[in-house]
């Protein structure tokens, strides 16, 4: 299908964005009331705006009538909690799909590679419309986290690693890249999540706020690296087998986080 997409994110799946260096009262993010909803790792979700504008989660063909992520509705009792992160998601201009903040617990680098996943951005996107990306915008100071990247999920010569301190940002294709979070510390991480259509408004967006799309990577030893890769290895591997068993088989399923 020919769908509207952003030139930016062609290449390689994603931009970095400039930082936002504004401050912003912790309460928008820690006040607002959370819905269990398993994405990778051990999360909660925190909807600003939601399929009816109710506080939950699900994708929005789960509904009646069923539709894309797009055109989402507004939650009244979130919104005022979260202003800011509420004007933050609508400042491209671009049309606002899910919007949630979500709440990640620590984990570590071999719990990101096992929950690698792709998201289920575009089911009933009508052909010939925008792409519906995702923003990340991090809220809490994880400056030992970082993002993972990858084209193939099991391939490590195809990642990127993009640093997470407050106010960083991030606009990924999350249904072409395989993505999770490591977060290392003692407390969860916190990140404004946004679906957006893409077009004219999220492109001006983007250059607005020198958007890049090649960063050099967080550093890690080899050795972490390397155990990582090998226990995402061992934990697929137990995984299909434990389907075997039951009879059953491995089948990719993209997220509906």
């Amino acid at each position: 299908m020919a769908y509207i997409k952003s030139a930016a994110l062609e290449e390689t799946g994603y931009v970095v964005l400039d930082m936002y260096n504004k401050p912003i009262d912790p309460k928008e993010w820690l006040d607002v009331e959370y819905v269990d909803w398993k994405s990778s790792g051990d999360t909660r979700f925190a909807p600003l705006a939601s399929a009816k504008g109710e506080i939950e989660c699900n994708g929005f063909w789960n509904h009646k009538p069923p539709r894309t992520d797009k055109d989402g509705v507004w939650i009244d009792s979130q919104t005022a909690i979260a202003p800011t992160l509420t004007e933050r998601a609508l400042e491209p201009g671009a049309n606002v799909g899910r919007c949630r903040i979500i709440e990640l617990q620590p984990n570590t680098y071999a719990d990101c590679l096992y929950n690698l996943h792709q998201d289920d951005n575009n089911r009933l996107n009508p052909d010939g419309t925008g792409w519906v990306v995702r923003s990340f915008f991090n809220l809490t100071d994880d400056k030992d986290s970082f993002f993972v990247l990858r084209e193939n999920r099991t391939d490590p010569s195809q990642e990127t690693r993009i640093a997470l301190p407050a106010g960083a940002q991030l606009v990924i294709d999350t249904q072409r890249l395989w993505h999770a979070a490591t977060h290392y510390g003692d407390s969860p991480r916190y990140c404004l999540i946004t679906s957006w259509t893409s077009g004219p408004e999220l492109d001006a967006y983007i250059e607005k706020y020198n958007g890049v799309n090649k960063v050099e990577s967080v550093h890690v030893d080899q050795e972490i690296l390397d155990a990582g890769q090998a226990e995402q290895a061992r934990r697929l591997a137990a995984r299909a087998a434990a389907l075997a068993a039951r009879g059953q088989r491995e089948v990719t399923v993209m997220s509906e986080a």
